[in-house]
């Protein structure tokens, strides 16, 4: 079938409006019409050549949620009309690292950017008979995508899909950052470098682990007073900012956990957020860097002889199968905050506006929505 879809030709250019080709799907595959697309960082990241692709051109978009419209073959607990949520980690269930507890790092993960599909090595995207690589094997910036069941979870009809395609990365991400992989526990300091799309649902996981500070960093006055709303006990506009006045909040102690959630990570951070990290206590990477960028600063005798850690993080360390439901359970009993997050919605046309938008810190975060016109 012929759709509409926001693709990027050329390293540097805006996102393109354009004709596609999505193919019909094959066995173990699902065809969803969906009723939303989150705009997250990463795509930002493919389109300054910081996340690599092997060639262009790309449909944008990783986060998404939706109608099922045509199931292939082989697919099992997922019908034509179920509502679902489109995670940018596939999870098999079979490979070792799915076998082992860490669907979050199924080794399906490894063709994320490649755009061949899961089920046969092939692409579901054409454009005048020439392949197209789907974004994390989705292609979200599209009302209609063709993926493999690795990355769907079937979600209760109940739950509005426009918030629930926040869940395929950016919530599920920031919170699993401060719970999981993160482990707050009652009584610790988080401190939360970066608050957009991740961050700031980050700050949300540290409130609700119980932590009993949780400081939120932003340059933008806007996020910072979003962060106290949704969590944060503090806000501070820098890092020095906050190294100034961290130890007198915590008797000296510093924090338990910082974590990483800026839109583009660079090499000083680490150092930075070492600086704010307590004895024995751990720093959180969720953020993306450029894959070419191989500097890190890094104190190693602080690191050794404080005992510090720092650790990287995919997905929140949490399987989607897992997260999303529990996610959405806790969204339905007020202790996770959707609605909130969403700061300004767009037609598909208006994506570069999104992206410019979420720039100028305008944004906590944008959200294409699909309408009657778009299918």
């Amino acid at each position: 079938m012929k759709v509409k879809a926001a693709i990027l030709e050329e390293i540097g250019a805006p996102w393109r409006i354009s004709e596609i080709e999505l193919g019909d799907p094959v066995a173990g595959e699902l065809q969803v019409r969906l009723a939303a697309s989150g705009l997250c960082h990463s795509d930002a990241h493919l389109a300054s050549g910081a996340s690599p692709v092997p060639f262009l051109p790309v449909v944008g978009g990783h986060e998404g949620a939706g109608v099922v419209t045509k199931v292939g073959p082989g697919v099992r607990g997922i019908a034509e009309g179920d509502h679902v949520v489109l995670a940018f980690i596939p999870a098999c269930g079979t490979c070792p690292a799915c076998a082992s507890g860490l669907q979050n790092l199924c080794d399906e993960g490894a063709g994320l950017l490649t755009g061949q599909a899961i089920a046969d090595g092939s692409y579901r995207v054409t454009k005048e008979g020439k392949p197209v690589i789907q974004m994390c094997l989705l292609g979200t910036f599209s009302p209609y995508v063709t993926v493999h069941q690795a990355s769907v979870v079937k979600i209760e009809q109940d739950v509005p899909l426009d918030k629930a395609a926040l869940l395929g990365c950016g919530v599920s991400t920031g919170w699993g950052s401060a719970t999981e992989i993160g482990g707050t526990r009652p009584g610790d300091t988080v401190v939360v470098m970066g608050v957009g799309g991740v961050g700031i649902n980050a700050v949300q996981g540290a409130k609700f682990a119980g932590a009993r500070f949780v400081v939120a960093i932003d340059p933008v006055e806007f996020k910072r007073k979003k962060a106290l709303e949704l969590g944060a006990t503090h806000a501070y506009s820098s890092m020095e900012e906050a190294a100034a006045e961290l130890p007198d909040l915590t008797w000296g102690r510093l924090a338990r956990t910082v974590i990483i959630t800026v839109g583009e990570i660079k090499g000083e951070h680490i150092q930075q957020a070492l600086g704010l990290t307590a004895k024995g206590g751990q720093v959180v990477v969720t953020g993306m860097g450029d894959f070419r960028d191989m500097n890190v600063d890094l104190n190693l005798f602080e690191l050794t002889l404080l005992q510090k850690r720092v650790q990287g993080a995919v997905f929140g360390g949490v399987g989607p199968r897992t997260q999303i439901p529990k996610l959405l359970d806790l969204y339905r009993t007020g202790q996770l905050r959707l609605d909130e997050l969403v700061t300004t919605t767009y037609r598909l046309e208006d994506i570069n506006q999104g992206y410019q938008d979420m720039a100028d810190g305008r944004n906590l975060r944008g959200v294409v929505v699909y309408s009657d016109a778009d299918y």
